[in-house]
């Protein structure tokens, strides 16, 4: 074992593998800009809220050892409803393996070709950006609350569309008035 600390933004991924070792923390959510930016914006991120984060390093086979890491990652984000634009809670977890490969030519053939998550291998890999970009991946597509809080109301512009007539239904009056043929 190494006595060298693991630095999680600087990451030597190889070592970490080769060591079996270990790693969780936490991160405050307001660090990670991008995930913020998917927040509500009538609920943003505050300094308690945080990201809870563990890797695992692995190494396995003989001559020609394969890289892993496994990844578990969670936080609470508050996201706008898409039916009621109304903020909302969701838990975004995520727990991924990750196999390491020499070279960004390597990791995408290698990731085409396998169902495994595969990445190139760096001395100085950001796992805070891993998990980052990770968490945006796990949030719902189109977040909306199982029952809105507050009942959908329909707002000015809704009844006035509803008082312009609708075109087709103005063609079909006319066909019925014209005398056939």
């Amino acid at each position: 074992m190494s006595s060298r600390p693991f630095e999680p933004r600087h990451l030597d991924v190889r070592r970490l593998a080769a060591e079996g070792a270990e790693l969780s923390g936490e991160w405050p959510l307001r660090e990670l800009a991008r995930l913020c930016d998917a927040a509500s914006a009538e609920r943003p991120p505050t300094a308690a809220d945080r990201v809870a984060w563990n890797v695992r390093g692995e190494q396995t086979g003989g001559v020609e050892p394969q890289i892993w890491m496994h990844l578990d990652a969670r936080t609470a984000l508050a996201v706008q409803c898409q039916r009621c634009l109304a903020a909302m809670d969701v838990d975004v977890r995520v727990s991924r393996r990750f196999r390491f490969v020499a070279g960004e030519a390597a990791a995408a053939q290698l990731d085409a070709e396998s169902e495994d998550d595969v990445l190139a291998l760096t001395r100085d890999f950001d796992l805070q950006e891993l998990v980052e970009d990770e968490l945006l991946l796990a949030l719902p597509i189109v977040p909306m609350h199982a029952e809105c809080p507050e009942p959908l109301t329909r707002s000015e512009t809704d009844h006035e569309r509803d008082a312009v007539p609708n075109p087709f239904a103005v063609l079909a009056s006319l066909r019925r008035e014209t005398p056939d043929s």
